[in-house]
């Protein structure tokens, strides 16, 4: 009986071991994963002056390893479209006489 005990015990205690082991394995992150948190890491660092949809496409492109963020041309067009667009409302303007505005300030 006191055997029967033992050897019960015994497998109780490799099954629960073995359990364990499968539990801290589950648990572990792969190579894959832990370079991703990293990735995801440094790029949110970098993105932290940054908000909204500007920050939605930085991350997007952080993640996937692309330049970050908009080249110089989009920064500078972007630039423009902003000053335009402020200019166009300073002056009130509305409709197909906007949108004239716009097109030649964009163009020049």
């Amino acid at each position: 009986m006191n055997k029967l005990v033992a050897m019960l015990g015994c497998a109780v205690l490799a099954l629960s071991l073995s359990v364990s082991a499968q539990d801290k394995a589950k648990k572990e992150p792969s190579e894959k994963q832990k370079a991703q948190q990293e990735r995801m890491k440094a790029c949110n660092e970098k993105a932290s002056d940054k908000k909204g949809d500007e920050r939605k496409k930085f991350m997007s492109a952080c993640l996937k390893g692309e330049a970050a963020g908009a080249s110089d041309k989009q920064r500078a067009q972007q630039n423009r479209m902003k000053d335009c667009n402020k200019q166009a409302s300073d002056k009130k303007l509305k409709g197909d006489e906007r949108k004239g505005f716009m097109s030649g300030c964009l163009k020049g």
